[in-house]
């Protein structure tokens, strides 16, 4: 090919000859030469402006040969660097490889032409092959991988809470127990992890209402009830310790309720008083129009009476009832039960009183010492009674109590979905009056058109408000439908736990019973060495006579002696005679 009427891109001549020298330097003629040669000159002008573009392609291939300054690096083995390329510069810094300028990216240390270095089929695997990943050098600092959980349990957040250290504070007339609520938890919401709170039991039976006010429709657990007459006994509190810490664990672990912020507040606050009284003045209508209903204007009261269309909520008021009944006969079983173990063990230290009585009057020391030993094993015994008694109240007697102020709970949130129907049959009785009174302005003409716009705009919020309320009332029942499958579930739990608990507890203080009564036997059966019960009782001693006596009266022979004793022998069979 012919490249005298051809510009070349570099802006010199080529060259005609294979000793044609450019710059300076000896360059051979490209191996593309003889190819382009054969070319006619129509295809040659032809393909003349699409010379530059591929000799620019060229070009670009050669600035990536064995070039350090490129941003992947040097390629190929042993030229491999564990550390970070350096971005290309203008004037790249002298290293211990000779780097040429790209200025001089045409010349070869073996004078080898331009086309040479160019060629694909040169020994140079490197261009052949992506280069390879660079592994991550020791200096880089690591990341700190997270754990993955799921979305669940990110915006489930646990709680650990007891409710311990309880105590009399107050004078006469206003003396109550104050409990101290300590919290675990890993919600992001709480100031810190850890906490420490003093509450009385007013403050359990508030937060209770709020939450039931708050959320119409769930069931919320209850605190135990009142009572005036023993509140200050050391068994009653300890129970009524126990009930509360099962119903705050029990709020905190619902997936609605562990959100409240009256919750927040009531486990967080440490003037939990002030913030009560802070709250009632920013809200002072708390109370029956509190929650999803105050949101719209709806007011929860009172209705008519309501009748039951769902099968379902009916069939299930039927159950609780049922179900309420018979709990409550088997608390009072459980408190028979409860009594009779009290009564057994009253008996049992009557019985170690009669026992440590005789003993004292008892002369005989064989029988004194199994007498004083039974009747202190009447103590152990009375003792276990009254542990035991205890532990029926706890386990299964707490669970019983707890499930019948459940079924409280759950017939509130009846209560309150009744209340929702009638507000919502109430707004359809608005919304008819105020259609009635639309058309009777409609058949009046223009003349009442200031009255029919605002009539219109009356119906169309009427309307607004039977929408609401009727969905609020189909949402309530799919939340009610929940929370008594929810109950339905933890019941068959806690009732299980709790009956294998109160097993588990009989079987223990009977297997200690037994273990009393054998230690007891094993003693009275055991050797005169062994028995301390029978250990001989050494004879007095008889007193010596006195210094002077011993010396006046002279030892006997052993004939008189014997005479002496016989002597003895006879007057006592006479005087017994």
């Amino acid at each position: 090919m012919d490249l005298d009427g051809a510009e070349s891109p570099w802006g010199d001549e080529p060259s005609r000859s294979p000793g044609a020298t450019r710059n300076g330097s000896t360059t051979e003629s490209a191996p593309s030469r003889p190819a382009q040669d054969s070319l006619t000159p129509a295809q040659s002008t032809r393909r003349g402006p699409k010379t530059p573009r591929k000799v620019n392609a060229q070009v670009t291939k050669l600035e990536a040969v064995d070039d350090t300054t490129d941003p992947l690096g040097p390629l190929g083995e042993g030229s491999f660097v564990e550390e970070a390329p350096a971005p290309p510069l203008k004037e790249p810094a002298a290293s211990g490889r000779a780097v040429r300028p790209v200025s001089d990216l045409s010349r070869t240390s073996s004078g080898a032409g331009l086309m040479d270095s160019v060629n694909l089929e040169d020994e140079q695997p490197r261009l052949k092959n992506p280069p390879p990943v660079q592994p991550p050098s020791a200096e880089s600092p690591k990341r700190q991988v997270q754990p993955s959980i799921s979305v669940e349990q990110a915006a489930k957040p646990t709680f650990t809470i007891t409710v311990g250290d309880p105590h009399k504070v107050g004078d006469l007339t206003s003396s109550h127990i104050v409990y101290q609520v300590r919290t675990k938890t890993s919600s992001k919401a709480y100031r810190r992890s850890e906490f420490e709170v003093s509450r009385r039991y007013k403050d359990f039976l508030w937060i209770y209402n709020q939450l039931h006010n708050n959320n119409p429709g769930v069931v919320v657990p209850p605190p135990p009830e009142k009572q005036a007459v023993g509140r200050f006994d050391t068994n009653f509190v300890e129970s009524r310790r126990a009930a509360l810490e099962r119903m705050v664990n029990k709020i905190t672990a619902h997936p609605v309720l562990q959100h409240d912020a009256d919750l927040k507040i009531f486990l967080e606050s440490e003037t939990f008083g002030i913030d009560i009284k802070n709250k009632e003045n920013r809200e002072p209508d708390l109370g029956q129009s509190k929650g999803m209903f105050s949101s719209f204007g709806i007011s929860v009261g009172g209705g008519g009476k309501f009748v039951e269309h769902d099968d379902w909520f009916h069939d299930r008021k039927i159950y609780l009832d049922a179900l309420e009944n018979q709990l409550r006969a088997l608390l009072k079983s459980i408190d028979t039960v409860v009594a009779q173990r009290k009564g057994l063990a009253e008996a049992a230290g009557d019985f170690s009183a009669s026992l440590h009585a005789l003993a004292a009057v008892e002369l005989s020391p064989a029988l004194t010492g199994p007498l004083e030993g039974l009747s202190e094993l009447q103590l152990r015994i009375r003792e276990l009674y009254e542990r035991q008694a205890q532990q029926d109240i706890l386990t299964l007697g707490i669970t019983i109590d707890e499930y019948i102020r459940l079924i409280g709970s759950i017939k509130t949130s009846f209560s309150q979905r009744q209340k929702s129907f009638h507000n919502w049959h109430n707004a359809e009785a608005e919304l008819q009056k105020k259609r009635t009174t639309q058309e009777k302005l409609l058949r009046q003409g223009k003349s009442q058109q200031d009255r029919l716009n605002q009539i219109n705009a009356d119906v169309a919020d009427a309307e607004r408000k039977v929408h609401q309320t009727r969905l609020l009332f189909e949402d309530m029942g799919r939340l009610m439908r929940n929370e008594l499958e929810r109950f339905e579930k933890e019941k068959v739990e806690d009732f299980k736990s709790g009956v294998e608990t109160f097993l588990e507890g009989a079987v223990e203080a009977q297997k200690e019973l037994i273990e009393l009564w054998e230690s007891f036997l094993l003693q009275l059966d055991a050797g005169d060495e062994i028995n301390p019960y029978y250990a001989p009782t050494p004879a007095p001693a008889a007193p010596a006579p006195p210094a002077d006596e011993a010396e006046e009266t002279p030892a006997k022979s052993p004939e008189e002696e014997r005479a002496a004793a016989i002597a003895a022998a006879v007057a006592a069979e006479e005087e017994a005679q």
